[in-house]
């Protein structure tokens, strides 16, 4: 197949297990479930490796048989078994290539509608949903932390936790301008219109994890939730804003029942950006950061996703190109995803 460190990964899982054997493992919950959790996903990954093996040696035999009994009736039969075995093995091989330090991280994945009204909501709530299938197709698990609705519809944000083993290390690929063409359902006149949307991604970080913050760099503001989470977060200013004063960066939540819970969860998603954006300046400090934080900057169009007059979506950093957009949309945008992966590691 190919490199693949199986025995490097049973060393790790017997490690792990044997920290899961002693008295005080349970002492500290937090830490032991994230012991357990990475186990989990180690004895996945080693699983899938073994049963990728077995498909690959019946189908070597299969090919065999048939040559020795020059039976080419199985041709068809085989083509099959070849294809499915090809793509389980290239998408193995791209999950090992997620190496780095938080791709196996869970992912905070934040969309904003561009200028253009209702036309570009639209276009920002087709995005969380195209977000969410792919996610729910995965496997993972979505919730949504913020989400700013408007009363004509579509929504001008939304921040959503995609929890799942290397989730960041996916979606940090989405990260950029979206761009949507299409006849417009909102103009009685059908003319195309153009939306764009912004999609910015970074790791949920552990709570281990820790970074000095001055609280005198904070502005903690206090509001009254709206959309997803029911009544109860409407009845009080539960929902926490908080903004970094030296880079202008702006985290929010509203997922939570109370405030202290909105504003450690606001805390985690500013830290994790913070962490982000000093490893892409290149800096030691948090406290070296300085200047406003560009979300995404809007030149940076990575893909378009086009209904009329023809369809097609092209990513525009690796020229993939696919006719169905309306699959794409769905959630099936693995090509994507695994090219860009691709063109990242080699």
């Amino acid at each position: 197949m190919f490199p693949f460190d199986l025995d490097g990964i049973k060393k790790e899982i017997e490690k792990l297990e044997e920290k899961t054997y002693s008295e005080d493992f349970w002492q500290d919950s937090d830490k032991a479930q994230r012991t357990m959790q990475r186990l989990s996903q180690l004895k996945d990954q080693v699983s899938e490796y073994e049963n990728l093996s077995g498909e690959i040696e019946d189908l070597e035999i299969l090919i065999e048989l048939a040559l020795e009994e020059e039976d080419y009736n199985v041709y068809k039969e085989i083509r099959e078994q070849f294809e499915k075995v090809s793509k389980k093995a290239e998408e193995f091989k791209l999950s090992t290539l997620l190496s780095g330090e938080y791709d196996k991280n869970n992912a905070i994945l934040s969309i904003h509608s561009g200028a253009g009204g209702l036309e570009a909501q639209d276009w920002a709530e087709m995005l969380m949903r195209m977000y969410r299938r792919w996610a729910e197709e995965k496997g993972f698990k979505v919730e949504i932390l913020d989400i700013l609705s408007d009363t004509e519809g579509g929504i001008k944000s939304v921040t959503m936790l995609i929890k799942g083993f290397n989730a960041y290390g996916y979606l940090k690929s989405e990260k950029g301008v979206h761009r949507l063409v299409r006849i417009s359902p909102f103009d009685s006149s059908n003319r195309r219109h153009t939306s764009f949307a912004s999609v910015d991604v970074y790791p949920e970080l552990d709570d281990n994890i820790d970074i000095e913050i001055n609280e005198s760099d904070l502005k903690i503001d206090t509001y009254r939730a709206s959309g997803a989470g029911g009544q109860h977060v409407n009845t009080t200013e539960s929902a926490v804003r908080i903004t970094h004063l030296p880079t202008g960066i702006v985290v929010q939540c509203q997922n939570e029942r109370s405030q202290h819970s909105n504003k450690l969860t606001a805390m985690k998603m500013l830290k994790a950006k913070l962490i982000q954006l000093k490893e892409e300046e290149q800096k030691e400090k948090i406290e070296d950061l300085q200047g406003k934080y560009t979300q995404i900057a809007w030149g940076s169009q990575i893909r378009s996703y086009i209904f009329h007059p023809y369809s097609l979506v092209k990513d525009h950093r690796t020229d993939v190109e696919v006719g169905d957009v309306n699959g794409v949309i769905d959630g099936d945008i693995d090509i994507f995803i695994n090219e860009y992966l691709k063109q990242q590691a080699f």
